[in-house]
C-alpha cells in the first residue's frame, strides 16, 4: 500500500507543473494583427516565454509602455534570434496580437519585426 501512495503522489507532483503552463490564445486576439512602433527599454530572455518591453507614444505624443510576450529563447534561435537581438535605445517596429483585455500587451510568436529599420533575424 505504501508503495501506490508514494507513486500516485510522484505522479501528482510530475503532473502539477504541467497544469501550471498558460497558452496564450485566450489572453490575444488571434484574428487581428497590430503595428506597434516604440524604443525598447528591455528585453529579457528567458522561458518559458521571452519578453520585450517598449517605451511608445500615441498620436498626441504621449509616452507609454507596451508588453510583448514572444517564445522561448529555444524558438526564438531556430527562428535567428539571440539574446542581443533587442538591446535598449533600439528602434522597433513589431507586429504583435493584441490583448483582448486593450492593455498595452501583445504576444509576437512569429510575427513581423524590425529593429532599426532591418530584420534582425537576417545577417547583414
Amino acid at each position: 500500500m505504501t508503495k501506490h501512495l508514494a507513486a500516485c503522489i510522484g505522479l501528482i507532483a510530475a503532473v502539477v507543473p504541467l497544469s501550471a503552463h498558460h497558452g496564450t490564445a485566450t489572453s490575444y486576439d488571434q484574428k487581428k494583427l497590430v503595428p506597434v512602433q516604440g524604443t525598447v527599454v528591455q528585453f529579457l530572455w528567458r522561458n518559458p516565454h521571452s519578453a520585450l518591453f517598449l517605451e511608445t507614444k500615441d498620436e498626441n505624443g504621449k509616452v507609454g509602455n507596451f508588453s510583448v510576450e514572444m517564445f522561448s529563447p529555444g524558438l526564438m534561435v531556430k527562428q535567428g534570434y539571440t539574446r542581443t537581438s533587442f538591446k535598449a535605445g533600439d528602434q522597433v517596429v513589431i507586429e504583435v496580437h493584441p490583448s483582448l483585455a486593450g492593455e498595452p500587451v501583445g504576444e509576437c510568436l512569429g510575427c513581423k519585426v524590425l529593429v532599426n529599420g532591418k530584420d534582425p533575424t537576417k545577417k547583414q
